[in-house]
């Protein structure tokens, strides 16, 4: 397994194979300050060539998954007579988490309690399954203070489809567990964090079943869809599947299947 980088806002914990990154600023209800964002990139970087990580879980400590973009980060910049081109560039590292977790080839999970605000409900939308509490509470209040819900509009669209982006972007719209897996947010709602265990076990046994280097293939093919053209697309599935099928994990894929046992991936 590759060597995890060194983290203060974080804390990993990696268990045969699944690592689960803990937002670790509780005092602060885990909002996303320069240093937990740039920790964080540097984690996605370390993990994404890294197939021995099968998935990743995304929590929070305490009682918040997140509250969004640190404030007071916010207002040293309003206070520091910052240029636009200078605050751009800050949004754009900001844009390139939210990507890089939305693109990590390991299946995301994202298990939600408390509240994920502004761009804690964008890297909720960045993850691949999500499991929330009925109570939990989620807001896009960027609006509310001046400023667009930038970098993670286009994976709200991606989430919830572009006319419910439109309206819960717009009116700052807030809402709980309930309504998040009506409107596509969610994929589970549980009554408490107690069962956020039973319902990672099963995604953890599911994905164990799946070739790890298939799954990676499956996610650039499924991301991609939306943006490429006819034969673009055609060109890069054909070119995800013939790498896969003559490489190390077809070939055992299909003498497994043929020998009527398990995969090596899947013991």
């Amino acid at each position: 397994m590759t060597g995890l980088p060194a983290t203060e806002t974080l804390s990993l914990e990696n268990e045969d194979g699944w690592l689960t990154i803990w937002l670790n600023r509780p005092e602060a209800r885990n909002a996303l300050s320069s240093e937990m964002a740039e920790e964080l990139l540097a984690v996605v970087d370390a993990i994404a060539g890294d197939r021995s990580i099968r998935g990743v879980t995304f929590r929070g400590k305490g009682e918040t998954f997140c509250a969004g973009g640190d404030l007071k980060g916010f207002k040293s910049i309003t206070q520091g007579n910052a240029s636009v081109a200078e605050v751009a560039k800050f949004s754009r590292r900001g844009g390139e988490l939210f990507h890089a977790v939305n693109e990590l080839p390991q299946v995301t999970v994202m298990l939600v309690q408390g509240a994920a605000m502004a761009g804690g409900l964008g890297l909720v939308c960045a993850g691949d399954f999500v499991a929330v509490t009925a109570d939990a509470k989620f807001a896009l209040t960027e609006t509310m203070l001046g400023i667009p819900p930038a970098q993670i509009a286009p994976l709200i669209v991606q989430r919830v489809g572009l006319a419910t982006a439109r309206r819960i972007m717009l009116t700052a719209a807030r809402f709980d567990g309930e309504e998040a897996r009506r409107i596509g947010i969610a994929d589970e709602v549980v009554a408490d964090v107690g069962a956020f265990a039973e319902i990672e076990a099963g995604l953890r046994k599911s994905v164990r079943l799946c070739a790890p280097g298939a799954n990676a293939a499956t996610k650039k093919i499924v991301l991609a869809a939306p943006h490429l053209k006819r034969d673009a697309m055609l060109d890069l599935a054909a070119e995800g599947f013939a790498e896969c099928l003559v490489g190390a994990e077809g070939q055992e894929g299909v003498t497994s299947f043929l020998e009527k046992r398990k995969p090596a991936w899947a013991q």
